[in-house]
């Protein structure tokens, strides 16, 4: 791994800042960047957000045998990658020493602290077990990977479902998701990684350190806790020593995020198991512009039934005939043929004016509807 070259300059500014009790950022020596957590399109998928620090966690699952040593006991495998893409200086051809001290680090954190219930990972003792598997991927760096992927791990595994198993004898079948719904993985409790930096031999502490932060820093302290108060991890690197009074004062300011990043966390999976508002309308809308688009029934054109009126008194040879059109019946169909029957209806009105002028005539009516013998269905609605 190629070392990040800091310049004298920028660590003196960051010294000087840092003893002025100010960072790069804004923040105070004791807060916390905002966390960020959002899930995958699978199960056990998660992604967080920690300022500029990006990771991912997928968790999956397969059969195994167990262990000699613990027949009972599934198996919790965690694996750390640190790629180019997440800094310059990393690299992915071979593993590095600071992918080894993390990933020895998180398995101490879920394993060793008892998050996961590993004896419930057990299908049949001394032969087959669950094998549960969390990859991390650091996507970004921008100082603290090791809180994000902490926060990473823990999410994604609450998040994940196994599928159920049927055991008959010694033989055993994993049952299709669809068929039976999946199941959750068994946790305890929540353990959550705080990591603060050491400068200037212990006289200043800050939480969350920056990537520049961390390159001008003289050692690290790492405290895991849950939000019962429990410290399942303390790990001290670097040439920086610090007092019991400054490593109590530590845990407390611990505790307090702690409490804040579990919440956090609580509410994202609660709220991704009953779903978002928005989500689940925007789900509903592509639900409905999948489904097939339904032809539309072509309704009958009705024939408009137009009654005439005359005036009762003729003013002259020359007046017009008065002509209402009386409650056009109302139909369902589209506003284009609404304008079609109306039109049509003023056209039949205007030709039938126009044939009574010429002939002299006082009704508008064609002249078969007037015969005595058959009765037109215009003269009976007169009627």
């Amino acid at each position: 791994m190629s070392k990040f070259n800091v310049s004298g300059i920028e660590r003196s500014f960051v010294l000087k800042a840092i003893s002025e009790r100010k960072r790069l950022d804004g923040r105070d020596a004791f807060q916390y960047r905002d966390i960020a957590i959002n899930f995958g399109l699978e199960r056990g998928c998660c992604m967080v957000d920690l300022g500029r620090t990006k990771v991912m966690a997928q968790v999956s699952c397969e059969v195994a045998t167990p262990k000699e040593s613990r027949p009972t006991d599934g198996i919790l495998f965690v694996n750390v990658e640190l790629s180019s893409m997440a800094a310059p200086y990393f690299d992915s051809s071979r593993p590095s020493e600071a992918s080894a001290e993390v990933n020895r680090l998180l398995e101490r954190c879920l394993k060793d602290s008892g998050c996961v219930d590993l004896e419930s990972l057990c299908i049949q003792a001394g032969m087959k077990v669950w094998v549960i598997r969390i990859d991390l991927h650091v996507l970004n760096n921008d100082g603290n990977m090791v809180d994000a992927l902490c926060v990473a791990a823990i999410t994604a595994l609450s998040h994940f479902r196994r599928p159920d198993i049927i055991v008959c004898g010694e033989d055993t079948a994993v049952v299709n998701t669809e068929e039976r719904d999946p199941l959750p993985l068994t946790l305890h409790h929540l353990p959550i990684c705080v990591t603060f930096a050491i400068f200037d031999e212990g006289k200043y502490i800050l939480i969350d350190p920056t990537e520049l932060e961390e390159h001008v820093m003289d050692g690290t302290l790492v405290v895991c806790m849950n939000r019962h108060k429990e410290v399942c991890i303390v790990q001290s690197t670097g040439k920086a020593s610090l007092l019991r009074e400054q490593i109590s004062r530590c845990k407390e300011i611990c505790f307090v995020n702690v409490c804040a990043i579990s919440d956090k966390i609580v509410s994202v999976l609660q709220r991704s198991e009953t779903g978002d508002p928005v989500n689940i309308a925007l789900k509903s809308l592509e639900e409905e512009q999948e489904k097939p688009k339904k032809k539309k029934k072509k309704l009958k054109k009705e024939k408009p039934v137009v009654i005439q009126k005359l005036s009762e008194e003729r003013k002259g040879e020359d007046s017009d005939d008065e002509v209402v059109m009386e409650d056009l019946p109302s139909w369902d169909s589209d506003v284009e043929e609404d304008l079609d029957l109306l039109t049509q209806a003023k056209n039949f009105i205007s030709s039938n004016e126009v044939q009574c002028q010429d002939n002299g005539e006082d009704s508008i009516l064609p002249k078969k509807t007037k015969k005595k013998k058959k009765k037109g269905k215009v003269e009976k609605l007169l009627m």
